[in-house]
C-alpha cells in the first residue's frame, strides 16, 4: 500500500495531517537542503513526536515522495498545453522554476516516476497532447529524452548556484580568478578547439542556454513524431 492510500491516523491534541507534514518538511529542505529533512527535525517544527509521524509516514523516503509530489502541484500547467510541443516546453520551464525555488528538488529528479496524485496530473498533461502523433512508444522515448535533457541542465545549473554560494564567487569571479592559469594552458598552442571557444564563443546566462538546448532537444524529437500509418 502506498503512502497516498494509507489512510491517515485520528487527530490527536496536537494537530497533525500529512499536509501539515510535508509543508514543514519542505520548509526545513528550502533552508538546508535534503540533509536537514528527517523525522526528527520535522517533528520538533511541528511540535509533536518523532513516534506520531510514523502514523503518516513509514520512511524518509515516503516523506521524499510525499514532497516531490507536493512540488509537482507547482509543475502542473495552469491550462492544457495547446500542442506536444507546448507541453514539453511547459514541463521543462516549469520545473526549472521549482528546482530554482527548491534547489533540492534537482536531487530528487530522474528517479522512478512520481506516483503522488500531482506528478500522475502532470503526466497526463504532458502525454496527452501526443496521443496519436506516434505510437505510445515512440511518445514516451520522446518525453524521456526532453525530461533527460532538462534534468541534467537543472542539476548543472543548481550545482553552480551552491558552488557561488559555498565560494562567494559568482561566475565571473571564477572565470576572473583562473583567467591566467587557463591563458597559459591555451597558450601552449595544445588546446585549439577549446581556444576557439573561449576567445570566440557566446557567453550565454543560465535561462537563455537552458532555453537554446531545449528547442534542439525538441527539434530532433519533432523528427519521430510522425502520424502512425493506418
Amino acid at each position: 500500500m502506498t503512502v497516498w492510500d494509507r489512510p491517515e491516523p485520528p487527530t490527536r491534541p496536537v494537530p497533525l495531517d500529512r499536509e501539515r507534514i510535508v509543508a514543514a518538511a519542505i520548509a526545513l529542505a528550502d533552508e538546508g537542503g535534503l540533509a536537514a529533512v528527517s523525522v526528527r527535525k520535522v517533528a520538533a517544527r511541528l511540535d509533536a513526536g518523532p513516534m506520531r509521524l510514523y502514523g503518516y509516514i513509514s520512511t524518509k523516503e515516503e516523506l521524499f515522495d510525499l514532497m516531490v509530489d507536493e512540488v509537482q502541484a507547482e509543475i502542473l500547467p495552469k491550462e492544457q498545453p495547446g500542442d506536444w510541443r507546448d507541453a514539453l516546453l511547459s514541463l521543462a520551464h516549469l520545473t526549472r522554476q521549482a528546482a530554482l525555488r527548491h534547489e533540492w528538488l534537482a536531487d530528487l529528479l530522474g528517479g522512478r516516476p512520481a506516483m503522488g496524485p500531482n506528478g500522475l496530473a502532470v503526466a497526463e498533461a504532458t502525454l496527452a497532447p501526443l496521443d496519436g502523433l506516434a505510437d505510445i512508444d515512440t511518445a514516451m522515448r520522446a518525453v524521456e529524452t526532453v525530461s533527460a535533457y532538462f534534468t541534467g541542465a537543472i542539476r548543472r545549473e543548481i550545482a553552480n548556484v551552491r558552488a557561488e554560494r559555498a565560494t562567494g564567487l559568482s561566475k565571473h569571479d571564477w572565470q576572473r580568478a583562473h583567467g591566467p592559469h587557463m591563458t597559459k594552458m591555451l597558450a601552449t598552442g595544445r588546446f585549439p578547439a577549446l581556444a576557439k571557444a573561449v576567445h570566440d564563443g557566446t557567453d550565454m546566462d543560465a535561462e537563455t542556454s537552458f532555453a537554446t538546448g531545449l528547442d534542439w532537444v525538441l527539434d530532433a524529437v519533432a523528427t519521430k513524431l510522425t502520424r502512425p500509418q493506418a
